[in-house]
């Protein structure tokens, strides 16, 4: 790990398989998604090589795969003796093996909360969120990065979007949980977790005169989290980043065949 401040994260990589039968899987011919290859490496240690370069992370927390492919995989083996890496059993979702890994961790610890199909995560990007979310001041701070953004680079990628008056914003699997009190929202977000890919019911958590405002165009995605804050009793901040690579995850062979030739082009 690169040398780090006292108040340094604890990076948990969210890892686990969604379904057995997923045609990425079969595709790829790996035995579980975090061992799908970009440029012929695993894409989660690329994740993991990101992490450990990054100046504010100083060890990391790997929630999955099953423990049997950790035994399939040599490369994944070797990763997990690396200096301040350690391996933790997922749980029936993401959030949940989040809210779990996290119950590891002392109150007092920075975490930061990432996933294996993140395969163009960069040091950089990781240490430009995580500085911005320590100025934030919040109690938990979410990464974004503008759709237009990704539109004007990545025309091809398919992305959910959340439209605000201020316009549509993607997320980039990045979540800072920065003080004690930020873990209660490991909770809350078990259970909206089932509504992942529909924004308008994700937005419903803030209650249906704010679901009205969406509709109409009219919420801002300020004063959505704001009131978001409000009812969970925390302050939520955005992070948007100016990487429009951040909002791209490796969900479907086509998302794959993406992520090929955007990390082609980058060599």
């Amino acid at each position: 790990m690169a040398v780090t401040p006292a108040n340094s994260f604890t990076a948990v990589i969210l890892a686990a398989d969604r379904r057995a039968d997923d045609p990425l899987l079969k595709h790829s011919g790996v035995s579980c998604k975090a061992l799908v290859e970009i440029e012929g490496e695993p894409m989660v240690l690329r994740v993991m090589r990101a992490l450990q370069e990054s100046h504010l992370v100083d060890s990391m927390l790997l929630a999955g795969p099953a423990e049997q492919h950790l035994h399939n995989s040599m490369a994944l083996s070797d990763a997990l003796n690396w200096q301040q890496t350690s391996w933790i059993a997922p749980h029936n979702s993401p959030s949940s093996s989040a809210y779990h890994a996290m119950q590891t961790l002392p109150d007092s610890v920075p975490v930061l909360i990432t996933t294996a199909d993140h395969p163009l995560l960069r040091a950089d990007i990781v240490d430009h969120f995580l500085q911005a979310a320590q100025a934030s001041g919040a109690d938990v701070a979410v990464a974004l990065t503008r759709f237009d953004g990704i539109q004007a680079r990545f025309p091809h990628a398919k992305k959910t979007v959340l439209r605000f008056r201020d316009g549509g914003y993607c997320g980039c699997n990045l979540f800072a949980f920065l003080t004690p009190r930020s873990r209660k929202l490991a909770d809350a977000w078990r259970k909206v977790e089932q509504q992942r890919k529909n924004p308008l019911r994700i937005i419903s958590q803030l209650g249906w005169w704010s679901v009205l405002r969406y509709l109409t165009g009219r919420l801002t995605l300020d004063a959505a989290l704001q009131q978001l804050s409000r009812r969970l009793d925390l302050d939520i901040r955005p992070v948007l980043l100016p990487f429009p690579e951040s909002a791209i995850d490796v969900d479907s062979i086509a998302d794959q065949q993406l992520v090929e030739g955007i990390a082609g082009n980058n060599n």
